[in-house]
Parts: C-alpha cells; structure tokens; sequence
C-alpha cells in the first residue's frame, strides 16, 4: 500500500509539473488560469489524471467542463471536482462558462458481469436500467446522489474501473445538454441548488482522448 501511495503521488506531481510547463495542453491547466473557453480553473484541479492502479496505468479525463483534484495528494481515490457550462454545453440558460456544480468523485471498480463494454464512440452511456445491478450495487452512500459512473481508460480502452460522481449544483438552471436535448430526454431536468437528485443515472465508458472523438 505503502509503494501504491507513493506512485500515486508521483503521477499527480508529474501532472501537476506538466500543466505548469510551457506549451502544456488546457486539459492539463492547475494553476487558476483560464480553459479555451475563458473559464479560470481554480488552483490545484486539472482535466486529466493519470494513476496507476492494480498495476495498470489508467487515465482519467479529460471531459467538457470538468476539473478535478485528488482530496489528499497521496490518495487519488477520492477527488473533488467543479464542471462549468464550457461553450454552453450543458445549459442553454446559464452563461458560457458559468460553474454549474462542485462535489465529489469516488474510485470504484465495476464488477465483472454478462455485459459488453460499448467503444463504438469517445464516450459511452449506458443508463441505469440497461446496466447490471451489480454494478449499482457499487454506488457509495448517499447512493441517490451518486449516480453518474465515469470510467478511467489505459491502452486497450475503457476500464472497469473509474469513478462514481456526486453533483451538488451551485444555483439554478436547466441541465439541456445546451439545448441539444428536448424534456422527452432522462438528460433533460431543472436543477435545483443542492445535491442533484435528478441528475440522470448513467455509466459512460470512456475510451481515451483521441479515441471516437
């Protein structure tokens, strides 16, 4: 555990030294300056975090608007993250950039099952009522609150494990997907400020960037 640690705390200062370097990608940004679309990332977060783990190296991110920090530098199975609305991507009511939510985010491992990984795309989702129930089962407490599993990625594509996301919006606004989706869509909802109870239930498996992008 002791050596687990110490590498973990190695790949976030190799992230962290990274983003600081000339030339570094906004994926990697974690020092409060600003993403593409202007948003100012607060100090010490970053869109991509690499780690390794059961021996394997897996990455992280990155996702639109999204930005995240390991709670403890030498533990980077629970992070804190905020999610902006980069480009209006995820409302149509709120401004670009605006930050729509902060909270936290939880390693976990979905259990082996009866189920083909979908990586026809960058990204993704299978809701709730598609997935096993044992991989519901892994939600961590309060589990009406974490209901967005994201997963980490390595060489071969999407990984069983990644992190289970609870989003506590900041104010209010209309989650659309940017005006994208309609209220037919389960994405469609009005978030209310407070943990986001509505938020839908989905596992997205991640492929990598640069994969189905």
């Amino acid at each position: 555990m002791g050596n687990c640690k110490k590498t973990n705390l190695m790949m976030f200062l190799i992230c962290a030294f990274m983003a600081l370097a000339p030339g570094c990608r906004s994926d990697s940004k974690t020092d409060g300056s600003d993403s593409a679309s202007g948003v100012v990332i607060p100090h010490g977060y970053m869109a991509r975090l690499e780690q390794v783990h059961d021996g394997r190296m897996i990455g992280f991110g990155p996702f639109v608007g999204y930005y995240f920090r390991p709670e403890n530098p030498g533990d980077l199975g629970r992070l804190r993250f905020v999610c902006f609305n980069e480009n209006r991507f995820y409302s149509s009511d709120m401004p670009d950039g605006a930050k729509l939510y902060e909270g936290t985010a939880l390693r976990a491992t979905l259990p082996r099952a009866d189920f083909a990984i979908p990586a026809q795309d960058r990204i993704n989702p299978v809701f709730f009522e598609e997935t096993p129930e044992a991989w519901r089962e892994t939600r961590p407490e309060p589990r009406d609150e974490f209901v967005h599993f994201h997963s980490c990625y390595d060489a071969a594509g999407p990984s069983h494990t990644g992190y289970w996301i609870r989003h506590v919006a900041v104010s209010e606004f209309t989650y659309d997907m940017g005006g994208r989706v309609g209220q037919e869509s389960p994405l469609h909802h009005r978030v209310k400020k407070g943990p986001d109870l509505d938020f839908a239930g989905i596992v997205e498996f991640d492929r990598g960037p640069g994969k189905g992008d």
